[in-house]
Order: structure tokens, then sequence, then C-alpha cells
């Protein structure tokens, strides 16, 4: 005869989803959605991030600009090169300032120099003194005002602007002439990509 035991079912039926006497399985019901959504999560805060970072980037520096002011010393080799700058030998009062943005990245440098560097550095440059027109001051109150210079009508400006085919660079140059024999340089460089 066969006999057959009965068990209390009652005790161990549970409706799907619901927890065990361990509670794992309504551990796992949680843990799989919370997984994907940080999954998605993190990397959209990260790209939310850069793209924040990197579109406040120009204004950052400008900031840091206006506080620091220019950085003494020539700008590297790289930062002449792709701004297509250079710096006479023996210039003195050297500085520089990048900024960057997506639309544009300038170079601001500024030195003084002889009168005949001068020269020799327009030259150098695809300019003349004859391209210099006296008064002339080519960098604007905003680009100025980037670094601090500023251009008052107390002192004998003459600038020129050497303008090239993307993406070569444009180059807006204004010189203090108090002193002719040694001008006071102050350049931007820009690059449109």
């Amino acid at each position: 005869m066969i006999t057959m035991e009965h068990t209390d079912r009652t005790t161990d039926a549970r409706t799907p989803g619901e927890d065990g006497p361990d509670g794992t399985r309504g551990t796992r019901r949680w843990l799989k959605p919370l997984i994907v959504f940080l999954l998605i999560a993190i990397p959209a805060g990260y790209l939310y991030i850069s793209a924040m970072q990197s579109r406040n980037g120009n204004g950052d520096k400008q900031e840091e600009a206006t506080v620091t002011g220019l950085e003494e010393g020539w700008p590297s080799r790289l930062q002449r090169r792709i701004y297509e700058v250079t710096v006479p030998s023996g210039a003195e009062d050297v500085a520089h300032f990048e900024t960057n943005s997506w639309k544009s990245s300038s170079l601001f440098l500024q030195f003084t120099t002889t009168q005949e560097k001068f020269g020799q550095w327009l030259g150098d440059h695809g300019m003349n003194s004859s391209d210099l027109e006296d008064g002339d001051v080519t960098i604007d109150e905003e680009e100025a005002g980037t670094v601090g210079w500023d251009f008052d009508g107390k002192h004998r400006w003459t600038g020129t602007v050497r303008e090239e085919d993307k993406p070569k660079p444009n180059l807006e140059v204004t010189a203090n002439l108090d002193d002719p024999r040694y001008p006071r340089v102050f350049v931007v460089s820009t690059t449109t990509p």
C-alpha cells in the first residue's frame, strides 16, 4: 500500500515576486532596475558635466585671465606654431594668454622690442611698417578686456591687421609708440576651424 505524505503547502506558497524567507527574490527584483539605472545615469552624468565644462571653458579661461592676468614668458613652441607668431629675440616684458572655444581659439601676446626688430617682426609675419595706421587700435575692447589691456587715448597707438583664409590665423597688431625706439607690441592671433 502506498502512503502519501501530506505536506502543508500553505506556509510555502508565495505569489510571484514575493520575498522568500531569506529575502533574496525581493532583492533581485529591485537590484536589476537599480543596476540598469546606474549603467545609464553615470555615463550620462559624465557627458553632461563634460559638455558644460567645454561650453563654459572659454568663459572660465577669460575669468581666470582677468583674475591672474597674462602669463609671463614666451608662448610654448606649439602655441607659436599653431598661431603662427614669433617673439623677437631679446624682447622684454613678454607675456601671453590663450583662449579656446568651439568657435575659435586666440593667443594674446605682448612684448617690448626695438624699432628695428619690430620692423623685422612685421616682415616675418607678412606685413611691413608702412601697413601701420597711426591712431589705429586694431584690438577691440572685448578682446582687450579678456586680458586687461587698456588702449586709452593718452598714448600714441598704431596698428594693422593681417587677414588670412581659414585655417590660417588672423593677426591683429597694435603698438604703443610713446617711445618709438622701443615699441610695446600687442598681438591677438585668432584661428577658426
